[in-house]
């Protein structure tokens, strides 16, 4: 096969990756009711996948001009060692809205301008949004470590949950399923399991103090502290501790808050007891 036939090729898989990687969760098939809710969005989305598989098969050459404008020669040679890009990281969110078929409307109309790769309803149900390779508009403008565009890295897991209310048994169960293939699909590390609340401390307080981090870190999901817990020492750094672990700290306070209602959940004040400072320095050592 030559290198044409290829990117041919993937841009057929690219086409029906949806619907590999539904049948991969065990989703099923859709339902009518579904399918003709919401007709006109699948079929603007399988037409947008569509075009992003032509360009993956495009062999054109960019136009190259030296600081004198003149063009500089460049020609095509396919390689065999090459990829999809992969997601590297997970973001958990919760919805704020009222209902997941609320959720649903507002990630399937143009003027929202926001998605994510998946939708999960208090009843377990797990709906499936974007490709898991195509990048969603879930993560937002914020900072991890030396990330700035999130998007481009990982899946937005959208949780029904209006952020004052326990998550459910159903969701809990479908979030472990869910997210520990995610984690063995693209081989996902798992520090890289993290709230919107981490990535953009200044903007969003979601998955919240609620979300059950503890029981998502039995499964390998996402980072937590041991039981006992090591005093931190008396010259901890807790700024520097914070940074390293991927929090922006150019809002100290803020940085403060997300990783309590991460990590300790008890209260979400800016200011660190002696327990928080050593569940701190717990958690950055594990980092």
């Amino acid at each position: 096969m030559n290198f044409k036939s290829c990117f041919y090729a993937l841009a057929i898989i690219i086409s029906f990756a949806s619907c590999a990687t539904k049948k991969k969760l065990g989703v099923g098939s859709v339902s009518k009711e579904i399918a003709s809710k919401y007709e006109a969005t699948n079929k603007y989305y399988d037409s947008v996948a569509n075009s992003f598989s032509l360009n993956l098969a495009s062999t054109a050459l960019p136009v190259l001009t030296d600081t004198l404008n003149m063009p500089v020669a460049s020609e095509w040679v396919g390689t065999v060692n090459f990829g999809m890009r992969k997601p590297n990281y997970v973001i958990i969110h919760y919805t704020a809205q009222d209902s997941v078929q609320q959720t649903l409307k507002t990630f399937t109309v143009k003027v929202s301008q926001v998605s994510a790769h998946y939708v999960v309803g208090k009843d377990g149900k797990v709906w499936h949004m974007v490709n898991d390779y195509l990048r969603a508009n879930q993560a937002g403008i914020g900072k991890w470590g030396s990330i700035t565009d999130m998007n481009s890295c990982s899946i937005g897991i959208e949780i029904d949950n209006n952020g004052t209310e326990p998550y459910t048994d159903l969701q809990v169960k479908s979030l472990i399923a869910l997210l520990t293939y995610l984690k063995r699909t693209y081989n996902i590390p798992t520090a890289n399991f993290i709230g919107h609340q981490d990535w953009a401390p200044k903007r969003k307080p979601d998955p919240g103090p609620l979300f059950p981090w503890k029981i998502m870190a039995k499964f390998g999901i996402g980072i937590w502290s041991d039981d006992v817990l090591e005093l931190a020492p008396e010259n901890f750094d807790y700024a520097t501790a914070l940074r390293l672990i991927g929090y922006d700290v150019s809002d100290l306070p803020a940085a403060i808050v997300a990783f309590k209602r991460h990590f300790i959940q008890a209260d979400s004040t800016p200011q660190l007891s002696q327990l928080d400072l050593n569940v701190l320095y717990n958690v950055y050592r594990k980092y």
